[in-house]
């Protein structure tokens, strides 16, 4: 919800072309955390786009100095995530309850000195996929954190079993993009370099290929 991200002119899109959602840390929680019924906005938005009205793609995006992911990163912190703090502030216990296992994932990152891959479960249990996060070592640690929560939202996404029939006939397809908001770059995540790819004059094409070839 950064008033600095607007998906329409960096995606260079018109109105209708695509269903937007925002919240407060880009976060879309994990079916885990449902009992007997999804009673949130997001997975409502989600059969909204994707059931009712047959939308094929869904773009997780995130972008650095996330004001979020700084508390998250923050909230590393014992006390800061103490349930005394969780009660006096919303957006802790949103992020707490809803965005730990992006940084539980973070935190293996950090053990190896962010230097080894993770996996991430892809559209189905049976579909992974590995991730190098930010292997030139470019940007700041909570921007690292960013780009894991970035994928991790795309796990979280496929854990809905309303998308599941979809998502298995490969009718449905999750991408994830990151927004250097300082540079204006974009970076498309690529299964084949197991990374975040900038999107320029020498990777478009590889890229478009690979959408074309995996996700047409």
């Amino acid at each position: 919800m950064d008033s600095r991200m607007i998906p329409t002119r960096f995606t260079e899109t018109n109105v209708g072309d695509m269903f937007v959602v925002r919240n407060a840390g880009n976060i879309i929680p994990h079916c885990g955390h449902f009992l007997d019924e999804y009673h949130t906005n997001e997975p409502a938005a989600l059969e909204l786009g994707c059931i009712v009205n047959d939308i094929r793609h869904i773009i997780v995006c995130g972008h650095s100095d996330c004001k979020a992911m700084n508390l998250l990163y923050a909230l590393r912190d014992a006390e800061m995530s103490s349930q005394t703090n969780r009660r006096l502030s919303p957006l802790r216990s949103w992020l707490c309850t809803h965005a730990h296992s992006s940084l539980e994932k973070f935190q293996q990152l950090a053990l190896t000195g962010y230097h080894s891959p993770l996996i991430f479960q892809a559209e189905t249990p049976m579909r992974k996929f590995v991730a190098y996060i930010d292997p030139d070592d470019k940007f700041a640690i909570p921007d690292k954190l960013s780009q894991v929560h970035c994928l991790q939202q795309m796990q979280n996404i496929a854990s809905y079993s309303f998308l599941k029939p979809r998502l298995e006939k490969h009718e449905l397809h999750i991408h994830a993009l990151w927004f250097d908001i300082y540079s204006g770059d974009i970076y498309y995540f690529s299964r084949g370099e197991k990374r975040f790819v900038e999107i320029n004059d020498s990777t478009i094409d590889p890229l478009l290929k690979e959408v074309k070839r995996y996700y047409s």
